[in-house]
């Protein structure tokens, strides 16, 4: 058939991004946990039939499931192949939430469903929901403390759960039978598979119109624009070896640090990412699969170059060497709860710190890099009934050459946000007395680092018991071309009026509380990048005014002095500062 037009393949690209951002939309608008509901952490997209590579991925999704839902669907469809899963028909949709089989921790949650066209499956539509509860040791599911996969939840390899448009009342009652709260998931099952009947529906509009052929057609050219894409950015890049650290607090077993070591070889139009030297395999949860450590890669060069098309083909440049005997590939049965939302944004900071001296004008400095996990599970005994309250954060961004760092953004891994301290006291038990700009933070810098948040919420009735997978708690996000590190995160669990902070600084979980005790937490903030020396006094000054730094802070951190009514610079004093600092 003639070549595609360039408007054609325009249109069809942009009707597959919207058949995905539908998707997360009714997704997000038919769950029940105000996780989904609220704070948006799913996802959606299209998968090839043939290998279940990544064709289009929802805009309002989280990154870190593009790589990952790629390799889940590529598994469903290579066990159906070799006969460990049973074949598909039409409105049949796989549940899998096994690690091991390209996923992340157990709370996300994949659906896979096969799309027919003329008997065949043209593709797959597959999305992913982190689920509040999934059993195991702890509500929620953060188990800081495990050892085996095993404690953190039940661990489903892919299965039926919808037979030809039905729910399997098998299945489900399985799944019922092994989960907290289980009365309420069938709202977010539920709104899990509608998103993929609304996916399907406009699909099928996008190929009736189109026909079969120029699609495939379009897919295809897309995918090979996206990888050409690719090669010219980093063809920008000098050839060399870029290397890098990060740290994880602590696995929540053994107090003790885990080294993210990388090397970014720029070799012509691709890069190799190679993390021999990081640390063993950890006791505790903060082993990650393979599928995040791919993952998390592809998301850390869509941050540094999001104007390159997400598909398939924007991942063949990056060559990511098997990081075998390191804690970067797990394998069964290491506990796994933290990789995807803590490991797998330590790796990314790792890519930024060695990009950053190859690309100092595209990178930043670390974000805070810690989705702030803290898992509430209890009995509300005015209503009655059980409950898993869980709470992401955000926090601070990284400067860069141009701006400061973004104040309490959201995780570096997705788009998902804290859900609405409103909604949240309507749910739960729980009263917010304190949630606020997280003032200080953001490393200093030429440009400085974004603010966390500090929030601080209290148990109103009941007991319950609560769990933390955070990190950044021993070392703040890192500081840049002479910026300094953000701040650490912190927790502290008021029981009876006493402060308690966990020996892991950022892990602990089974904390019982009861009416009236309280746990606060300050989010990291962003590091700085370039001196901060450096930094306009002006800016300084507004900083100051906003409240965001105080003047003692002004004259440490950035050799800025500022008058005592706190209106102007002191010019004189401020060059004696930056005199004799440098």
């Amino acid at each position: 058939m003639a070549k595609l037009d360039a408007i054609t393949l325009s249109v069809i690209q942009a009707a597959l991004q919207q058949t995905c951002d539908e998707m997360d939309l009714t997704f997000s608008r038919a769950a029940f946990s105000p996780v989904i509901a609220e704070a948006n952490d799913r996802s959606d997209g299209i998968y090839s039939a043939l290998d279940g590579s990544l064709i289009a991925q929802g805009s309002q999704g989280l990154p870190v499931f593009v790589g990952v839902m790629q390799y889940s669907t590529r598994t469903v469809i290579e066990m159906i192949a070799d006969g460990r899963c049973l074949p598909p028909a039409p409105g049949d949709i796989y549940i899998v939430n096994d690690p091991y089989l390209g996923g992340t921790h157990l709370m996300d949650v994949r659906f896979a469903m096969p799309v027919y066209r003329g008997g065949s499956i043209f593709c797959w539509l597959s999305n992913t929901g982190h689920w509040p509860d999934i059993g195991g040791a702890v509500p929620g599911g953060f188990s800081a403390s495990a050892t085996a996969v095993e404690q953190e939840g039940l661990r489903l390899p892919p299965v039926k759960l919808f037979k030809k448009g039905k729910l399997d009342p098998e299945i489900y009652a399985i799944i019922c039978s092994n989960i907290r709260v289980a009365d309420q998931r069938i709202g977010d099952i539920k709104a899990q598979a509608a998103a993929l009947m609304v996916g399907q529906d406009r699909l099928f509009e996008i190929l009736d119109r189109y026909g079969d052929e120029t699609v495939v057609e379009a897919i295809a050219e897309l995918r090979a624009r996206a990888a050409a894409q690719m090669r010219a950015n980093i063809g920008t890049i000098a050839d060399g070896t870029y290397r890098s650290q990060a740290f994880v607090d602590s696995d929540g077993v053994v107090d003790e640090p885990l080294t993210i070591a990388l090397a970014v070889e720029k070799q012509g139009d691709t890069l190799t990412f190679d993390f021999m030297g990081s640390s063993k395999p950890c006791a505790g949860p903060m082993n990650s699969v393979l599928a995040t450590t791919l993952s998390s890669v592809y998301l850390a060069m869509r941050h540094i170059f999001p104007d390159v098309p997400i598909s398939a083909g924007a991942f063949e440049p990056l060559i990511v060497k098997r990081p075998e005997g390191t804690f970067l590939d797990a394998k069964y049965p290491r506990p796994v709860s933290g990789c995807a939302a803590e490991v797998s944004q330590r790796i990314a900071e790792a890519v930024f710190a060695a990009m950053v001296q190859a690309l100092p004008d595209k990178v930043t400095a670390a974000p805070a890099g810690s989705s702030g996990n803290f898992a509430l599970g209890g009995n509300d005994p005015v209503r009655g009934r059980d409950y898993v309250m869980y709470q992401i954060s955000g926090g601070g961004y990284g400067g860069n050459t141009g701006h400061d760092g973004l104040t309490n953004g959201c995780s570096t891994i997705g788009i998902s946000k804290s859900p609405p301290v409103e909604i949240m006291e309507q749910a739960f038990p729980v009263l917010y007395r304190h949630y606020a700009l997280r003032e200080g933070s953001g490393g200093a810098g030429k440009q400085r680092g974004g603010f966390g948040l500090a929030y601080e919420v209290e148990l109103l009735r009941g007991q319950a018991r609560a769990s933390f997978v955070m990190d950044h708690g021993r070392v703040g996000p890192q500081g840049v071309l002479g910026g300094s590190d953000g701040a650490v995160n912190t927790v502290t669990v008021f029981k009876g009026g006493q402060p308690h902070v966990p020996p892991h600084l950022s892990k602990e979980q089974d904390i019982p509380l009861k009416a009236g005790d309280r746990v606060r937490v300050g989010t990291p903030g962003g590091g700085g990048y370039g001196d901060p020396l450096l930094r306009a006094p002006q800016a300084v000054l507004n900083d100051v005014a906003l409240g965001y730094y105080t003047k003692k802070e002004a004259a440490e951190k950035f050799g800025v002095a500022i008058s005592n009514d706190g209106t102007a610079v002191d010019d004189k004093a401020t060059a004696k500062f930056r005199q004799v600092a440098h």
